[in-house]
């Protein structure tokens, strides 16, 4: 019997589960291929998605239920559209970006809704492989990678290339991330780009012209975007090259006082390119015409002698003129050096030294130093130039010791005196060297151990290249004379003269008996204070070698790489370490040699001239303040250490600063520096050494580099030394007269100088006023002799104002009241001096602290006494008798301290400022008294 169709339907939807069966899988392709746009979310896929079932159309066992994706990062999703026919659509879940990621590959399977609605028995179909494309859109614009490009061409010449700029884009496909153009988008240029990004120069450009050039260059990607920004490009135009050093400045300012400064921080040597195997260039400091060759200190010989630690004993033969060494006066001097004494001498002037200042026995050790200056002697047979000669005076004509220039060589004679031994010596030492003659300052030392002579010049030792002996002087009564710039010639001529003149200049001739001088003390002695300099030396290349000479004038540096050379010559530097440089002009010379690989040169560096301008130190004022005028009885003047003058010495010394130095505001600002001597000079007549003295204890000096020195015209402190120092030694300087009966002032001049007069102080004048007292005159009434320590009152006058207030003639009664005022009057006088007498003795046990005067201030405005004037006359009688005691203990002390209170007075050095202000006040309080101007 055959079933309707409409009952089978009814059948299995009243009874499902009994007759609902699943048999098959769903099936779909084994691979799909698909593409989307980045940022949307559709996918396009090859074929399209569909699966299919072989229960349809069983309901559920037929339809297709899902599709999924095996793959979590896998930023898609399957979505089915209709379950009957299977058909489905492939999305993107999140947004896709094609930079981050090109293409995705995964798993997708088909499900059917299983054999009911519950999804039992679901089957799902084999697994198929999807391979998905990220398109890509054009979402960057072109970004250059520089932000600025440079380069430099040299004039005249056309480039292929210049430069090339490059930019880039972030889009991941090549259509869009291939930068496929550029442009310069300045007009007007001289240039071109082509589409790699290659710049080049469409004509030939002067650097005359136009020295650089800016010009602006965008980029477009395959797609036409545009560059988000463009980039600047510039371009410098150089000469046509030329082997050499660049960017250095012809003058170079240098201030006092600050140290290293480097002369070349921006300099480099231009090579053109060339391989280069080594560089040596040589930085030379010319200094010849400042000073003595250099930068030295421009102090007396005397003072450099003992700063440098010299021995004492050397005698200077060529000092300044003064009264005291006057025979240097007729000389030529070379004004306009820095307060350098340096003096010029033509072939015509000589001097000859006092036989005082001559050192009578030299001994087989002792030196002969001296600054030179010397050039090729005029004519085709040159003459003996000498420079010191010792020769007789009268009578003979033999050379005793000489040293003299004879065709460029340096010879010294010794010629010892006749002893037992009558035996060949030693006599003439020679030397030929190239400094003797190239006119230029050098310090010239000879040593002399006999039979051994050396001889330094600049420090250096030379041995000489030839001595010559001779027979020994005879010994004879003919004295001897000491000649500079000639020889004198006193016997066997018909006139005495000087012979063998010498032409050229000398400074700091000296020569010290029994003892040579050191290596270390004349090295000192000829020392530059200013030179060459490298700074930061542990920053230089390996490779890199320098050396200086001695005095620091000339630096050789030597590298391998041109890199290297320029880096060490911008740390070359000058350096002054003077407080007071000379200023002027110092010329630079650098010399530079290239070599190349397999020849000895290859380049040729045109040399370098160059300044360092040393501007002017700002002028110390030294100013030299104190009291003008000291009063001082007799005795102290006759005590052992007579009076300290300048005990209430200052010395200071200011400099006036201007705008923006050291961030300081304009004005006087207060420094300290050394000083080289300080002379005071007698005004008047000169010191009469039989009464009366100036000086120095030598324990005064000691632990200062000074030294002194004193005459009938005064005293002479030298050595440098700093202003403290020479403050406490002029504070010990004493004057004495032990007959300063006739005397009634002194008056004294002190003048200090730094630099050997270079800067000096005002003249500070001071007078010494000697107090004399008179002698005490006898009267036959007592009561009317008043003391010395009181104001002179004139008895006329107050008789005349007591007459004043009477009427007519004063009775008897009025006669005795005026009597006992008069005694009255007088014992006040005495209670008076009786004070005196006690602030005196209590002054006396003071005087272990404090300097005191030879008379004591009194201010009786605190003495109040009552007397009666009726007392008796008996009394007035007594008070006559103990005014005459009185009298005689006032007498004793009219002559203010004692001798030992004196001394003890004058030992005190105490600068206690309240003690000084004391003493002022008390020597403006003195009175002095005079006996004849009383009236009685």
């Amino acid at each position: 019997m055959k079933v309707p169709v409409f009952a089978v339907i009814i059948i299995y939807a009243i009874l499902p589960p009994l007759f609902t069966v699943n048999k098959h899988k769903p099936w779909i392709e084994a691979s799909y291929h698909g593409v989307i746009t980045e940022n949307m979310d559709t996918v396009l896929l090859d074929p399209p998605l569909v699966a299919l079932d072989k229960d349809a159309p069983v309901p559920y066992a037929g339809e297709i239920c899902a599709f999924k994706i095996n793959g979590d990062d896998a930023p898609f999703e399957a979505v089915v559209l209709n379950r009957t026919s299977g058909e489905g659509v492939l999305r993107a879940s999140s947004p896709v970006d094609c930079e981050s990621q090109k293409e995705y590959t995964f798993i997708i399977q088909a499900y059917d809704c299983g054999a009911g609605p519950s999804g039992a028995n679901w089957k799902k179909s084999h697994k198929a492989v999807v391979h998905i494309q990220v398109d890509d859109v054009n979402e960057f614009s072109p970004i250059f990678r520089e932000s600025l490009y440079k380069a430099s061409i040299t004039e005249g010449k056309i480039y292929d290339s210049i430069l090339q700029v490059e930019a880039w884009d972030q889009d991941c496909s090549p259509q869009y991330s291939q930068i496929c153009n550029y442009e310069i988008v300045t007009a007007g240029t001289p240039f071109a780009i082509d589409r790699n990004g290659n710049i080049r120069n469409t004509e030939r450009l002067s650097y005359d012209k136009q020295q650089s050039y800016k010009i602006m260059v965008t980029a477009f990607d395959c797609g036409q975007k545009r560059a988000k920004e463009d980039v600047v490009v510039h371009i410098e135009v150089k000469p046509v090259c030329k082997p050499g050093w660049q960017g250095w400045n012809k003058r170079v300012d240098y201030e006092p006082g600050t140290g290293s400064k480097q002369l070349f921080p921006k300099m480099h040597l231009e090579t053109c390119g060339g391989p280069l195997s080594g560089v040596k260039a040589m930085v030379e400091l010319q200094t010849n015409h400042i000073g003595k060759g250099c930068d030295r200190e421009t102090y007396s010989e005397k003072s450099l002698q003992k700063l440098c630690g010299a021995a004492s004993g050397s005698t200077d033969l060529l000092p300044a003129p003064s009264p005291s060494t006057n025979w240097t006066a007729a000389l030529l001097m070379d004004s306009g050096r820095d307060s350098d004494l340096i003096y010029r001498f033509d072939g015509r002037q000589a001097a000859n030294v006092p036989d005082h200042v001559v050192p009578q026995n030299l001994t087989d050790q002792f030196t002969i130093a001296t600054w030179m200056k010397h050039g090729p002697s005029p004519g085709l047979r040159a003459e003996k130039e000498t420079l010191l000669c010792s020769s007789d005076k009268t009578e003979m004509n033999r050379h005793h010791y000489s040293l003299y220039v004879h065709n460029c060589r340096l010879v010294f004679l010794l010629r010892r005196d006749f002893t037992q031994l009558d035996t060949f010596r030693p006599a003439e030492f020679h030397w030929k060297l190239e400094q003797i003659c190239d006119k230029e300052w050098h310090y010239y030392v000879i040593n002399v151990e006999f039979p051994a002579v050396t001889l330094f010049v600049d420090g250096v030792t030379y041995e000489p290249y030839l001595v010559t002996d001779d027979w020994p002087i005879h010994a004879s009564k003919i004295d001897t004379q000491l000649t500079v710039g000639a020889c004198w010639q006193g016997g066997e001529v018909a006139t005495p003269r000087f012979t063998q003149y010498f032409r050229g200049s000398l400074s700091g001739l000296t020569i010290r008996p029994g003892r040579i001088e050191t290596q270390k003390v004349i090295s000192c002695l000829q020392a530059c204070k200013e030179g060459l300099d490298i700074n930061s030396l542990e920053s230089l290349a390996k490779d890199i070698k320098f050396h200086f000479n001695p005095a620091q004038s000339v630096l050789v540096v030597e590298g391998e790489d041109v890199d290297s050379i320029n880096t060490a010559m911008t740390k070359v530097s000058y350096i002054n370490s003077r407080q007071f440089p000379t200023p002027g002009l110092r010329r630079l010379h650098i010399t530079t040699t290239v070599q190349c690989f397999g020849e000895d040169t290859c380049l040729s560096i045109p040399d370098i001239k160059a300044v360092v301008m040393v501007l002017p130190p700002s002028e110390p004022r030294i100013t030299i303040a104190g009291s003008n005028r000291l009063v001082r009885p007799a005795s102290d003047l006759r005590g052992p250490l007579g009076v300290a003058p300048f005990k209430e010495l200052h010395i200071t010394s200011t400099v006036m600063k201007g705008d923006g130095f050291g961030g300081r505001e304009p004005g006087v600002m207060e420094v300290m520096h050394n000083l080289d001597y300080c002379d005071v000079l007698v005004i008047g007549e000169e010191l009469n050494p039989d009464r009366e003295s100036l000086e120095i204890q030598h324990s005064a000096l000691l632990g200062k580099h000074l030294d002194a020195t004193n005459s009938t015209s005064g005293i002479s402190i030298y050595g440098v030394d700093s202003m403290a120092h020479y403050e406490q030694a002029l504070r010990q300087v004493r004057y004495r007269n032990w007959r300063p009966a006739n005397l009634s002032e002194r008056r004294f001049r002190l003048t200090c100088s730094e630099l050997n007069g270079r800067y000096t102080s005002n003249e500070f004048n001071l007078e010494v006023s000697v107090l004399h007292h008179s002698a005490p005159v006898e009267h036959a009434n007592h009561m009317a002799v008043q003391p010395q320590y009181m104001r002179p009152v004139h008895h006329p006058l107050m008789m005349h104002s007591l007459n004043s207030h009477m009427s007519g003639s004063a009775p008897p009664a009025a006669t005795v009241v005026i009597v006992v005022c008069i005694a009255a009057l007088v014992v006040i006088v005495v209670i008076g001096v009786y004070r005196i007498h006690a602030t005196h003795q209590e002054g006396s046990r003071e005087d272990e602290d404090e300097v005191k005067d030879a008379e004591e201030e009194w201010d009786n405005s605190a003495l109040t006494i009552t007397v009666n004037p009726m007392e008796a006359l008996g009394d007035e009688v007594r008070q006559e008798e103990h005014e005459e005691e009185e009298e005689e203990e006032e007498e004793e002390l009219v002559g203010g301290v004692t001798s030992v209170e004196s001394e003890n007075s004058d030992e005190e050095e105490d600068d206690d400022e309240g003690r000084e202000a004391a003493k002022e006040r008390k020597q403006k309080g003195k009175l002095g008294w005079d006996s004849s101007s009383i009236t009685y």
